[in-house]
């Protein structure tokens, strides 16, 4: 009933439709494009395709089908666009002292982290991870699509043929490619413990306590802060990093536990006289009961997504 009336032009009836769809679309928009902003402008954009669209939808594959190829090759559009998303670690080796001043990049378009809620299903946790994320961003357009259709949503290489208008040769020649440089994705670990992991280093940075700090950490950790360009890699150099900066001069901190990509993260807030503001939202990526990797992302405009305020008291 609903498909009929929104065929007619009853955008309420379109809502209904695709509502149930909205979260893992958007999820499929953040894996293209690696930005929740992008995310954001390609599912509004996808959905007014669709809208458009509807009066030709023949109904020969379901709803969802439908829907994720007018995502998928609108996201097409997007990466042809504007490219893909970097880390610091596309952009160079790690720095071997501690960098003073570090510059924000602004002629780099940097990933950003995504938000996830604790109801979200392991197999979904994994499709958001970081590392998986990023690591799309290093395929062309069609692999990186073909790959996430495939491995990640399900679809078959004739279905993923038909949303991109190639054969199923084709995909499945982008299949083989992609896999040779995508790295194999890890577990989820427990969410419990990865919870504690953050506790703790959200405590240790509060306290300023270095040698909590340590503990946490495995010894070939790396600590990188988009949109800063440099990074740091293996516990002495993420140490001095950390003994100077956010342990020490940057002021005192409060944070929130929140979920990112898949797992707990830790959203800072910082405060040089009076009122902390929103500073970073800091992915981080355990391994064997530590944290292997910290990814700070530095920017207000990040905390939104995640429903926190710019100020905490």
């Amino acid at each position: 009933m609903d498909l009929e009336l929104a065929r007619t032009g009853d955008d309420s009836a379109f809502t209904r439709l695709v509502e149930p769809l909205r979260r893992e679309l958007h999820a499929h928009c953040y894996r293209m494009l690696g930005s929740v902003h992008d995310a954001d402008d390609a599912l509004q954009e996808a959905l007014l395709r669709a809208w458009r669209g509807l009066p030709g939808f023949e109904g020969r594959a379901s709803l969802r089908s439908w829907l994720y190829t007018v995502a998928t090759r609108t996201c097409l559009d997007a990466v042809e666009r504007r490219g893909r998303r970097a880390l610091p670690m596309d952009l160079g080796p790690s720095s071997d002292h501690v960098v003073t001043g570090d510059a924000p990049r602004t002629d780099v378009a940097w990933l950003g982290p995504y938000p996830t809620g604790p109801d979200t299903r392991a197999e979904q946790r994994e499709a958001v991870e970081l590392a998986f994320v990023a690591a799309l961003q290093h395929l062309p357009g069609n692999q990186r699509a073909a790959l996430v259709l495939f491995e990640v949503l399900g679809f078959s290489a004739a279905e993923i043929a038909s949303m991109m208008n190639t054969s199923a040769a084709s995909v499945n020649s982008a299949l083989q490619r992609a896999r040779r440089i995508m790295p194999a994705r890890e577990p989820v670990p427990d969410a419990a413990r990865v919870r504690a992991l953050a506790s703790d280093y959200a405590g240790a940075l509060e306290r300023g306590d270095a040698d909590a700090l340590v503990a946490l950490l495995t010894e070939d950790v790396t600590w990188s802060m988009p949109p800063m360009p440099h990074w740091y890699h293996g516990i002495d150099a993420v140490m001095s990093f950390a003994r100077r900066y956010p342990l020490a001069s940057c002021g005192s901190w409060r944070h929130r536990i929140v979920s990112a990509n898949g797992l707990p993260a830790v959203a800072s807030y910082l405060s040089r006289e009076a009122a902390f503001e929103s500073w970073s939202i800091n992915v981080l990526t355990p391994r064997d009961g530590r944290i292997a990797e910290v990814t700070s992302f530095v920017a207000r405009e990040h905390f939104a997504a995640f429903g926190l305020p710019d100020e905490v008291d």
